[in-house]
């Protein structure tokens, strides 16, 4: 079955680059619809891969990039789950805050970065920063859902065992709310990753944002188009390879799949 899988994933990659082949053709020598230097293709697409990672650049690109998403993904997580810890505390804060919470996530990532360079000028700390803003909301937003999603009979047997308050969160609305919470992070990661590209395309010196923004400037669209399939696969393989994963073990160690 596992093999299986694998083959039919491998089939419709394939499919996918006949199509893509199919179509560059037809559009820039069947029908003379576009020039040839405004599309990528395969062929360039993978020329340029190999360009890029036989002079060290693309490795160089991902290890800024991942090194600067994962500080930045580990203070989110640090900031939402403070943020989401006093939002359930205090229900003043609940009234008042989340709404404003709610509101602020819906800023494209974009939009911070005018302010993270001003602040903090050309350096890491303004990228760190706008990945932070990205993704701490919505981990805040998670750790208040999860709390509250807890079902309620778990706390009211919890209470008439006799449970003390430390013991409550520690042994009975933690755990029930951990599958909640990591796909929360599973999120935040997604906005984090989203945020990192931002702040690379506007002010960093090397990554994968910076990475393609050079090929933008060099009209060169096959490293464009390179850059961002590598964007792409390198979210697939952490979402698939470290939060699904440890989303799937929680809900199996529960019995809910």
């Amino acid at each position: 079955m596992k093999y299986r899988r694998i083959l039919e994933t491998l089939v419709f990659a394939i499919g996918l680059i006949l199509l893509w082949q199919l179509f560059y053709t037809a559009g820039t020598q069947w029908f003379s619809i576009v020039k040839p230097y405004a599309v990528p293709n395969p062929l360039g697409v993978v020329e340029s891969f190999l360009r890029l990672a036989s002079d060290g650049t693309l490795i160089r690109a991902v290890g800024y990039s991942m090194m600067r998403a994962v500080i930045g993904f580990c203070i989110s997580i640090v900031i939402g789950s403070l943020l989401g810890i006093l939002i359930l505390q205090f229900p003043f804060l609940r009234r008042n805050l989340k709404p404003m919470i709610l509101g602020i996530q819906t800023l494209p990532s974009i939009c911070w970065v005018p302010f993270a360079i001003l602040w903090f000028g050309l350096k890491e700390s303004a990228i760190i920063f706008v990945i932070v803003m990205g993704s701490a909301f919505s981990i805040a937003l998670a750790v208040e859902n999860g709390v509250n999603n807890v079902p309620p009979v778990y706390i009211k047997a919890a209470k008439t065992m006799g449970v003390t308050p430390i013991n409550m969160y520690r042994k009975v609305i933690l755990p029930a709310a951990l599958p909640s919470f990591v796909g929360g992070l599973k999120q935040g990661w997604s906005f984090a990753w989203r945020a990192l590209m931002s702040g690379e395309v506007m002010s960093a010196s090397v990554g994968l944002g910076y990475t393609l923004m050079i090929g933008r400037d060099l009209a060169d669209i096959n490293q464009v188009m390179t850059v961002m399939l590598i964007i792409v696969l390198l979210g697939i393989l952490i979402d698939k390879g470290i939060f699904s994963r440890a989303e799937n073990h929680i809900l199996r160690k529960r019995g809910l799949v």
